[in-house]
C-alpha cells in the first residue's frame, strides 16, 4: 500500500461540482492499493498515518506532533495513480495497482481503520473511482511518501556488514 501525506490547513473534494468532504487544519492522505496489500497493510498504514509527526510542539521544536496531537482532521482520498509505472514511454502503465473490486475493499478498511483509530467525526473520504476534484492548501509544505512494500523488502534485505555494505547470504 502506497499513500502520500500533505500536511494542509484546509483540503476538499468535490465530485459532479458537489463539495463531498471538506477538513481544516490537518493531513490530506492520497492512498493506493497494490495488488500483493492485505488488510494488516491497511491496518498498518492506518495506524502510521495517525502517528507521524508533521507538526512542531509548543516551543516550535519540529517534527513532535501527530494529527491527533493536534487534534486536527484527515481526509482520505482514493488514488490508484500512485502505482501508475511510467518507465516506458510516455504513458502510464496502471497495472501495478490492484483490481478495482479488491482495491475498493482494502481501501473501504483502511479508511474505516482510519476512523477507529481517531475520532470518525474527524475523519472524511473522497468518492472511489469518481473523477475528483481535490484542493488543497498545503502547509509547509511538507509531504511524505509511505509505503508498506518498502517494509516488506526491508525486512528481507541482506543486513549490512560493518563496511556498510550488504552482502547477500547464502
Amino acid at each position: 500500500m502506497k499513500a502520500v501525506l500533505q500536511r494542509v490547513l484546509s483540503g476538499s473534494v468535490t465530485v459532479d461540482n458537489q463539495v463531498v468532504s471538506s477538513i481544516g487544519k490537518g493531513i490530506l492522505v492520497l492512498a493506493a492499493i497494490g495488488p500483493n496489500d492485505t488488510k494488516k497493510d491497511c491496518e498498518s498504514m492506518a495506524s502510521k498515518v495517525l502517528k507521524m509527526k508533521l507538526w512542531p510542539d509548543d516551543g516550535d521544536s519540529n517534527w513532535k506532533k501527530s494529527v491527533q496531537d493536534i487534534e486536527g482532521e484527515v481526509l482520505c482520498v482514493s488514488q490508484f495513480t500512485l502505482y501508475a509505472n511510467t518507465k516506458k514511454g510516455n504513458k502510464p502503465d496502471f497495472h501495478g495497482s490492484a483490481r478495482s473490486e479488491v482495491a475498493k475493499e482494502l481501501y473501504d478498511y483502511f479508511f474505516s481503520q482510519v476512523q477507529a483509530l481517531y475520532q470518525a467525526s474527524r475523519v472524511k473520504d473522497g468518492v472511489f473511482q469518481a473523477m475528483m476534484q481535490v484542493s488543497l492548501v498545503n502547509d509547509g509544505p511538507v509531504t511524505l511518501e509511505l509505503d508498506t512494500e518498502a517494509k516488506k523488502s526491508q525486512s528481507s534485505a541482506p543486513a549490512p556488514t560493518s563496511s556498510g555494505i550488504a552482502t547477500p547470504s547464502g
